[in-house]
C-alpha cells in the first residue's frame, strides 16, 4: 500500500470509528459536515414532547441536543456509539443533561442495540450503514426497539457520490437505495420513502420509515 493509500485508509478507518487525538479530530469534521443531514433526519422524526427518541452511532453528537429540544424536558434520548472517544466527548459535553435524566449514553452497537423491545417512537441513524455487512440483522434490530409505528430514518449519502470518494474503497460497504428500501421492507417498515436533503442528483438521502404494527 503507498503512502496515498496508507493515509486515505486511516481517514476511512477513523470515519469508521473515531478514536484518540484524530478521532476528536474527525469529531469537529463529521459535526459540520453533517449537521444539515441530522438536523433534517431530526426533523423527519416528527418527534414531540415526552417521547423517547435515539441516535444510533451519534459519532460527534450534533444530532442529540436536537433531538433532546424536539422531546422537551418530559420526553429522553439514547445515543448509542461504538467509539470510546466519542463517548468520553459526549459525556463532557452533555454532562448537565445526563445527570438530569433526560440523556442516557450507551457504549453499543447496530447490531445488538442496548435497548428494551419497543422502547422508542422515533430512531435516526446518519452515515452508518456503510459499515455494517449483515443490515438486514441491523434493520431487525432497529424494528425490535420501536414500538409499532415507531418511525426510523437512516441517512446515506449518494451512492454515485460516495463510490467517487476515494476513503470508500476501504470498508465501506456502499448500497443503492433501492436494496435499501428493500431491506427495510423485508424488515418489517411500512412504505420507506426517500426524502432528499440538498439540491442535485446527489443530494443525500433519508429514508424514513415506520415500523408496521405487530402481528
Amino acid at each position: 500500500m503507498g503512502l496515498r493509500d496508507s493515509l486515505v485508509a486511516g481517514v476511512a478507518k477513523q470515519l469508521r470509528r473515531p478514536e484518540g487525538l484524530r478521532g476528536r479530530l474527525t469529531a469537529g469534521g463529521l459535526n459540520r459536515g453533517n449537521r444539515d443531514a441530522v438536523l433534517a433526519a431530526v426533523s423527519a422524526t416528527g418527534l414531540v414532547d415526552g417521547q423517547v427518541a435515539a441516535d444510533l452511532g451519534f459519532g460527534g453528537g450534533v444530532g442529540l441536543r436536537p433531538l433532546m429540544d424536539r422531546v422537551g424536558s418530559t420526553g429522553h434520548v439514547h445515543g448509542i456509539e461504538l467509539s470510546d472517544t466519542m463517548l468520553a466527548m459526549a459525556r463532557r459535553r452533555f454532562s448537565q443533561h445526563l445527570a438530569r435524566g433526560r440523556l442516557s449514553l450507551h457504549a453499543g452497537d447496530l447490531r445488538a442495540l442496548p435497548l428494551s423491545d419497543g422502547s422508542l417512537h422515533a430512531a435516526i441513524t446518519v452515515n452508518t450503514v456503510y459499515f455494517v455487512e449483515d443490515l438486514e440483522l441491523v434493520f431487525a434490530e432497529l424494528a425490535r426497539v420501536l414500538r409499532p409505528g415507531g418511525r426510523v430514518v437512516v441517512g446515506v449519502g449518494d451512492p454515485a457520490a460516495m463510490a467517487a470518494m476515494p476513503f470508500s474503497a476501504h470498508g465501506f460497504v456502499l448500497r443503492s437505495i433501492e436494496d435499501l428500501t428493500r431491506l427495510l421492507r423485508r424488515s418489517g417498515f411500512d412504505d420507506p420513502r426517500d426524502e432528499r436533503v440538498g439540491s442535485g442528483d446527489h443530494a443525500f438521502h433519508l429514508l424514513v420509515a415506520n415500523r408496521g404494527a405487530a402481528d
